[in-house]
This record gives structure tokens, sequence and C-alpha cells, in this order.
């Protein structure tokens, strides 16, 4: 089971490239699609964030109300801390099923924006492929798909492991400040590069 996990900042484009991994073939483990999942209406875990920060964190459908505890775990770290004590292990555990279940393939995508800040997924992983852009273009990003402000966008970069230390950390860095079809062609080269590292992992 080869695993590479791919990683990122807020508005980096990881979720772009986790998409063209797809379309290639790729199996993909998203914990953001997890997360989502998980704290969907009626499922059981909002239920413990109910109980754990109070019913004006859910929604009258039953689901995480994300725009509000946002709100909460950026500028509470006490809060976050105590959020990602309810999440982190569900999202963990609901992971390493999918990771498990694709073994057969040459190599598997694992995509986590908080790789740096999640140590338990380390014997995981074979390598780590970091996208990155400058700042700037984050937050462009960002507040062309999002209400954020400038500010609050700041916020969650500033939550994050910092972009030099990130670079520092990635087995490969793709750079993604242009445009679309430029990040789908570097996918395609890196991809190319992973299918042959596994194939010589495989005859040696």
């Amino acid at each position: 089971m080869y695993v590479v996990a791919l990683t990122g900042g807020i508005g980096s484009g990881k979720s772009t490239a986790a998409n063209f991994f797809a379309a290639l073939g790729v199996p993909v483990t998203d914990v953001d699609v997890i997360s989502h999942e998980l704290t969907a209406a009626n499922q059981p875990i909002v239920n413990d964030i109910k109980t754990s920060f109070g019913s004006q964190y859910i929604t009258l459908e039953g689901a995480l109300n994300r725009t509000v505890m946002r709100d909460l775990v950026f500028n509470d770290t006490a809060a976050r801390a105590k959020l990602n004590a309810i999440l982190h292990p569900a999202i963990y555990d609901e992971a390493l099923k999918q990771l498990q279940s694709h073994h057969d393939a040459p190599y598997q995508i694992l995509a986590i924006p908080l790789l740096f800040e999640s140590p338990r997924y380390a014997p995981h992983v074979n390598r780590i492929l970091l996208i990155d852009c400058e700042e700037k273009t984050q937050i462009e990003r960002v507040k062309k798909r999002s209400q954020l402000s400038t500010s609050e966008i700041k916020k969650i970069i500033n939550s994050q492991t910092p972009r030099k230390k990130q670079l520092l950390l990635a087995h490969d860095v793709i750079e993604n400040n242009e445009n679309v079809e430029e990040l789908r062609e570097k996918i395609l080269e890196i991809h190319q590069n992973y299918l042959n590292t596994c194939i010589v992992r495989k005859t040696t």
C-alpha cells in the first residue's frame, strides 16, 4: 500500500488536484469529504458536538453548522481543540478503512489539509505532495468561493503550519499560482513518476 499524502493550505488548489488524480483512476481518500459525511444531518457524532457545544452549533436539519462553528474555533483555541478531540479520531478511523480498501492500487492519494498537524497519519504515508501557492493567491481564491473576509482567511492561514515549514517537509511540491490547465499538466507528470516509482518497488 503506497500512499501519497496530498496537502496544502486553504485555497492552494489541493481539492482540484485530488479531483485530477481521481480522474486518472487513482483512489482518493479525502478527509474533508469524510468530515462532511460524519457531520451531516442525523449522524451520531453530531449529537456529541451538540452535547459539548450547544444546539446553536447544529442546523435545524440536524447537521453541524459549519459557518457558526468556524467563527468559534478560529477565535478560540480551546474550542478548536475540543472539536478536534471529537472529530479527528472518527475521521482517522474512516480514512484508514478507505486506505486499506485500496491496497491493490499501484498507489493512492490521501488528501489531508492538516497533514502536518496530524501526526497519527505519518505511519501510513510513504510520500508527501504539497500543492503550494503564494498567500495573496490563496486569499483571492477563497474570496471567490466564499463570503469570508481577508482577515478571516488570514486567521485560517495562520492556524495552519507555516508555508516555509510545509515546503521543507514535503517530498514533492507543485506550484499552483497559474491556471487549472497548468495544474492538470503537472499532475499528469507527477502521476507518471509515482507509477514508475511503484513499478520499480514491485520489481526490486
